[in-house]
């Protein structure tokens, strides 16, 4: 696939969406009699396994919905757009409903019926702060397409809430939890692109506040850059809060899927800021990931990886995070090469420089080799595969079949090859 081709990149991967990715989730993500959606499907996508719903992944499909809506109506797809809004904003209706908790957090799990539940017995129902931050960014999108303010300000409501309490030191992170006494690039990462998100919504309604969101996203990404990105172009996914790092596996670990999809924030709000020093580290990231964490011998990128590259190396401390780091570092994940596909071609078009051209189209390669269910009729892609790219049926996160990382990168590929092909 030639990268300089635009019309024909972008036919590819707006075929690719119509489909093979959306006939699933349109067809059988969407509960016609409760409201919201259905995600919790087998690996292979043929069995729906439970009809509860994750509010993590009930945020993410309202901003897929919005935001392919947008698309549909601006002729870049060939779908109801009307009906894809309709379809976000019964999911807008559902959470609001039933999601929120009194002290305005928002319940990590509910049933069908929009019942909480607690995901681990007597520990509540708050259980992760990811929840309100997919929350945010679906209502921030959902408001934004849709033109709803009052839609809005429950998306600033919620953010503001999940700034007070991250600095209160008040949040909990499950599937992640943080080991005692580390910080982690997974909090300001998410809330980066949070802010990034509703600052950006706030300013096409000419909010009061929009500016204030603004800091908050320099300030978030400054903690990256300045925090976890390492002097040798790696980021740290965990640091001790003080002190030098350790030499432990939870110190030395790399994730390069993360690394990407945060650069890519990072190169987003660098450009919208003029931070060109920032930008180009957030690139040389992306090359030191594809450095460490690319799978010389079977392709693909691996979950996990040491900081000089290959399996998680150190001292072990026991920590359940370091379990999970161990036991699943070479594992061949879905997200983190969707993210690399937009990660490397963004890097492309930003900077001209042939080697991320090469990333991309390496990574294109084996993606479209590897991901796709081979029946394309049973739709979608198979997401969780072993070092070899075969199938297996593990638990990743949440026990889902998620498509957010899939769709939004596709659609923010298409997005990007359109405006390629104003400019030429």
């Amino acid at each position: 696939m030639d990268i300089d081709n635009y019309q024909a990149l972008q036919n590819f991967y707006r075929q690719h969406l119509e489909r093979v990715i959306l006939p699933f989730w349109l067809e059988r993500g969407i509960d016609a009699e409760q409201g919201a959606y259905f995600t919790c499907f087998d690996n292979q996508g043929e069995r729906l396994v439970s009809t509860d719903k994750y509010t993590w992944s009930q945020g993410r499909m309202i901003w897929l919905l919005a935001r392919l809506s947008e698309l549909s109506r601006n002729g870049l797809l060939r779908q109801d757009a009307d009906r894809l809004l309709d379809l976000a904003r019964q999911g807008v209706a559902f959470v609001t409903r039933h999601a929120f908790l009194a002290n305005g957090n928002c319940a990590y799990l509910l049933d069908r019926y929009g019942h909480q539940k607690e995901p681990f017995p007597g520990q509540g129902f708050d259980t992760s702060f990811f929840a309100d931050c997919f929350v945010t960014l679906g209502f921030t999108e959902y408001a934004r397409v849709a033109q709803d303010a009052q839609v809005l300000e429950q998306a600033l409501a919620l953010c503001m809430r999940i700034v007070q309490r991250i600095k209160a030191g008040s949040i909990r992170s499950e599937p992640y939890p943080v080991p005692a006494g580390f910080e982690a690039h997974s909090i300001p990462m998410i809330m980066l692109n949070v802010t990034q998100e509703l600052a950006s919504a706030l300013e096409a309604f000419g909010h009061p506040q929009s500016q204030e969101l603004r800091h908050l996203s320099f300030a978030y990404m400054q903690a990256i850059m300045e925090r976890f990105y390492q002097p040798d172009g790696l980021v740290a996914e965990l640091l001790p809060q003080s002190g030098d790092a350790p030499d432990t596996v939870l110190c030395r670990h790399v994730t390069p899927g993360h690394t990407i999809e945060s650069m890519w924030f990072v190169l987003r709000e660098a450009q919208a800021q003029g931070q060109k020093q920032w930008a180009r580290q957030a690139t040389q990231a992306i090359a030191k990931a594809y450095e460490v964490g690319w799978d010389q011998q079977y392709g693909g990128l691996f979950r996990y990886v040491d900081r000089s590259g290959g399996k998680p190396g150190g001292t072990q401390t026991g920590a359940v995070y370091e379990r999970l780091i161990l036991d699943t570092w070479d594992t061949k994940l879905w997200w983190p090469h969707s993210e690399a596909l937009y990660g490397t071609l963004l890097a492309y078009h930003l900077t001209g420089d042939a080697s991320f051209a090469s990333l991309y189209q390496r990574t294109h390669v084996y993606v479209f080799k590897t991901f796709p269910h081979p029946d394309q009729r049973r739709g979608e892609w198979i997401q969780i595969r072993d070092r070899q790219g075969r199938p297996i049926d593990k638990v990743v996160a949440l026990p889902v079949k998620d498509p957010y990382h899939i769709i939004r990168d596709l659609v923010l590929i298409i997005e990007l090859l359109q405006q390629q092909l104003a400019m030429a």
